[in-house]
């Protein structure tokens, strides 16, 4: 079901190409703008992108919903028709091809019916039918694994008509954006299908196409249906497991519900707004915040901080959510909180010359390697809501870096934003850093 990546380059930037191939000729390294930095960027982005599966390659399931969301938001950023039209044609592709390479969908389709605790061995054992050897899991450094079934995204040899895909309509026309089902895009770890949700709510910010926000909405009120974990009966758990309870999962759950509050009617907004506040109440009680004010990965099984990795991405979602949350329903408490996470993750992950850093560097591996661009690109929303010239040094030096120290010949960025450029660079190194170079188009 795979064509050519140059015959996908073709369909992918028919309308981007001019303008490409005209800034080619100009040296890289004298390159300041912002805006074209980032085009660049985005032109190497899509050499990953694979049409046949809706996917970017040399990456994940969960990655690829963020390689999207970088997407849009340079669509949003740099404000041209012919970006626009690009994300509007891969959105739509993604959400038809990309399903049938859902890790391990049916999890959260199993009856899951509260029982007497003497039948949750026997939930268990139906749910646990329909594993599919999808899993994550933390190693010895922390540092996050996501193990993938053995025959997932295997190549197939059948022919795919390519003027069968969204993708392939002519730039006048609109784009079909065919009806979703939110099951397509759960696969038993809510963190994925949150980020997901995330992914599709910044489709329909760029297109306004309201499949894609009953898209993201389905998917957050099915994560809603856990709430509930042995800390103190709130938040939710990492996945249909329910045997750890971690900070990325909640704040993505706070930061889904709070975006939504802001994209309905008002007769729902009213949900999603409590739905964020439970959230971040019991999250601020919990004991996930250190000493230091970062947050740390999640709870042990008495409810007590773990002590395990800061990561980029922990100290950067809560970020989104508390912006969002401040705005459906204004409170300068959200803020103070927010602004408290940001100086503190700027503090404690920077180097000396102010680049961010994860403990896994400069060799993360696919997973750790797109948290950096998380926190920068939620950065961005809370400088954007109040500005503040520690944020906009901290990103414009983020993006210097990356663009004249972690950037090879073909514009791939890689793991490293101080450099060297470490070969090879992959869809997430490359998304991640994209954050950064997009980040900076605002603060320019």
């Amino acid at each position: 079901m795979y064509y050519s990546t140059f015959l996908q380059t073709l369909l992918l930037f028919a309308p981007f190409a001019p303008s490409t191939f005209a800034q080619n000729d100009l040296p890289l390294s004298g390159v300041s703008d912002p805006t074209k930095r980032a085009q660049f960027a985005l032109s190497s982005l899509q050499i990953w992108y694979d049409a046949g599966s809706g996917l970017y390659s040399s990456t994940g399931w969960w990655n690829s919903a963020n390689a999207m969301t970088t997407l849009a938001n340079i669509a949003k950023a740099d404000k041209t028709a012919q970006t626009k039209d690009l994300a509007s044609r891969v959105f739509a592709n993604t959400l038809v091809q990309a399903p049938a390479h859902n890790p391990q969908p049916g999890i959260e389709q199993a009856k899951t019916k509260k029982r007497d605790m003497d039948d949750i061995m026997f939930e268990l054992e139906e749910l646990t039918g329909m594993e599919t050897g999808y899993d994550k899991i933390l190693d010895n450094e922390d540092e996050l694994l996501t193990i993938y079934p053995q025959d997932w995204r295997k190549v197939s040899e059948e022919y795919l008509d390519v003027t069968q895909l969204p993708v392939y309509t002519s730039s006048s026309e609109k784009v079909t954006v065919a009806a979703a089902d939110a099951n397509d895009w759960l696969d038993g770890f809510y963190d994925d299908d949150l980020w997901w949700a995330l992914g599709w709510i910044a489709a329909y910010d760029i297109t306004e196409d309201k499949e894609y926000l009953t898209l993201a909405k389905n998917i957050f009120n099915a994560v809603a249906k856990t709430w509930g974990t042995y800390c103190g009966d709130g938040g939710i758990y990492w996945n249909w497991k329910k045997d750890y309870v971690n900070a990325i999962a909640n704040e993505l759950f706070l930061s889904t519900a709070a975006h939504l509050a802001n994209r309905v009617d008002e007769k729902e907004k009213a949900a999603y707004v409590k739905w964020a506040k439970m959230e971040i109440e019991w999250f601020t009680i919990t004991d996930m915040i250190n000493d230091r004010g970062t947050i740390n990965d999640g709870l042990t099984e008495e409810c007590h901080n773990n002590n395990r990795t800061t990561w980029s991405y922990n100290q950067g979602v809560i970020l989104g959510g508390l912006v969002e949350l401040n705005r459906a329903s204004p409170d300068e408490y959200y803020m103070e909180l927010a602004n408290n996470f940001a100086k503190a993750a700027i503090a404690e992950l920077s180097d000396d010359n102010g680049i961010l850093h994860d403990r896994c560097g400069p060799y993360c591996g696919p997973d750790g390697s797109q948290f950096k661009g998380i926190f920068v690109r939620n950065l961005q929303m809370l400088h954007e809501a109040a500005p503040d010239d520690a944020y906009a040094e901290f990103i414009k030096a983020n993006a210097e870096s990356i663009w004249n120290n972690d950037r090879d010949e073909g514009n791939m960025l890689s793991v490293n934003w101080a450099g060297p450029f470490i070969n090879p660079a992959n869809a997430s190194t490359h998304s991640s850093a994209m954050d950064a170079l997009v980040a900076a188009i605002a603060v320019k």
